[in-house]
């Protein structure tokens, strides 16, 4: 699958819509009774880029990525405003935020992830496209150095510790990421009339499983 390490111009996909979406089957019996079963372990968001337009120089720099990535044939990386950190949205990253595990003494690579609790439920989100430069970790509490202690992969958001640690020992991170997508259209339809009149065109996104 072609993906650009690139992220959609930020300030294009603030004010944009979206979130996440999940596929749910329903039977409904003849008792009235329903059964219900999800296809998909993991949620897909999808966003609408071109609520984030605001002027003619905004169509332009749109119309610029959409081109560079040939459409649909590339994915990239997307900033959704109201889910990028670790932890709370109004709090700065922190090394704790997120648990990724414990050491066994053997390994050394830890996925990152992010928990979504409600009640007695939790989702683990696989966090697969981390920002470059944003990842803290701490082991026990105690944080430890990038490149010195650990490195991350962030096209593949994991963790390598440069040694193993200790049997036990509580692995945490706070990072901020991107969702990986891709544009659900292969056409971008603009008219500077429209537009000039609140008219802005409709530019589906949509998450790619990477």
């Amino acid at each position: 699958m072609g993906f650009h390490e690139i992220r959609f111009p930020a300030n294009l996909s603030f004010g944009s819509v979206g979130g996440p979406e999940r596929r749910t089957e329903i039977v409904t019996l003849v008792n009235g009774f329903e059964e219900r079963n999800s296809p998909w372990a993991e949620s897909r968001r999808r966003y609408d880029a071109g609520l984030g337009l605001r002027s003619l120089d905004d169509v332009e720099m749109l119309i610029a990525f959409f081109e560079a990535r040939r459409g649909q044939l590339y994915g990239f990386r997307w900033k959704d405003w109201a889910d990028f950190k670790s932890g709370r949205a109004l709090q700065p990253v922190a090394e704790t935020d997120q648990v990724l595990g414990r050491g066994d003494g053997h390994q050394r690579d830890f996925a990152l992830v992010k928990s979504y609790r409600s009640g007695e439920q939790t989702y683990l989100r696989p966090i697969r496209k981390p920002v470059a430069g944003s990842v803290i970790v701490a082991l026990e509490g105690d944080r430890k150095v990038e490149t010195v202690d650990y490195t991350v992969d962030t096209a593949l958001g994991i963790l390598r510790f440069a040694f193993p640690p200790e049997p036990g020992a509580l692995v945490t991170a706070g990072f901020e990421f991107d969702v990986p997508v891709r544009f659900d259209t292969d056409r971008i339809q603009t008219s500077v009339a429209s537009f000039r009149a609140g008219d802005v065109p409709s530019v589906p996104v949509v998450e790619l499983r990477v």
